[in-house]
């Protein structure tokens, strides 16, 4: 009778330590689990503060930086699979391979700072894409290599050297920096290629203005 009694007594102290142990690891597991919420908050806060911290000016260097290389990419693969000549495709080559690097670390730069890119051109590039598109032969040549080359160039050198001395961000005013001398020499490369084109033909050729970013 006793040795019943107790045995009653230690199996309802091991029910109720067993209730106890499953409270006990219930309560970590929503610990852990809001723990992991409010990790999760604060890292999508922490990427839409970086994003309210940047000024206006190093958003739109972000900005310009990616549309530009995207325009580089775009015309180098039509001057790649339109041109005839070795120099032109070699240039072309370059602009795919060296924007194609830089676009990867401006959206990498983007991403850390909360901006959205564009996943396309603009109305300005796909304008100077589709002028380039209806050329042929040696016109198409001295049109990539002016707007492409050269035009597109200059303009976007003028834009990273005004964004690095306005530049607020550290890490933008670093990815202007390193694309400045990248920038210059792609812009003495096709003035040398504008040089021989113009040369060879007798005419600083064709179509198209300037325009556009590196």
């Amino acid at each position: 009778m006793q040795k019943n009694h107790i045995l009653k007594r230690l199996m309802a102290v091991s029910v109720a330590a067993a209730m106890f142990g499953a409270a006990g690891v219930q309560a970590q597991t929503g610990e852990s689990s809001q723990a992991g919420q409010q990790m999760g908050s604060s890292a999508t806060a922490a990427t839409a503060s970086g994003a309210a911290k940047l000024t206006a000016a190093d958003r739109k260097a972000i900005m310009d930086m990616a549309m530009s290389n995207m325009a580089e990419v775009e015309m180098g693969k039509l001057a790649q699979s339109k041109t005839q000549n070795a120099e032109v495709k070699a240039f072309a080559t370059k602009m795919v391979d060296d924007h194609g690097k830089a676009l990867t670390e401006v959206q990498s730069l983007a991403q850390s700072k909360g901006v959205t890119l564009p996943t396309e051109l603009d109305a300005k590039h796909k304008a100077m894409a589709a002028q380039l598109e209806k050329a042929s032969g040696d016109a198409f040549d001295r049109a990539y290599v002016k707007q492409g080359g050269v035009g597109a160039h200059k303009e976007t050198l003028t834009k990273l050297q005004a964004a690095s001395k306005g530049a607020k961000d550290a890490d933008v005013k670093g990815q202007v920096d390193k694309t400045i001398p990248v920038v210059q020499e792609h812009l003495k490369h096709a003035e040398q290629l504008a040089k021989g084109k113009s040369g060879s033909t007798g005419s600083s050729g064709a179509a198209g203005h300037t325009g556009s970013s590196h």
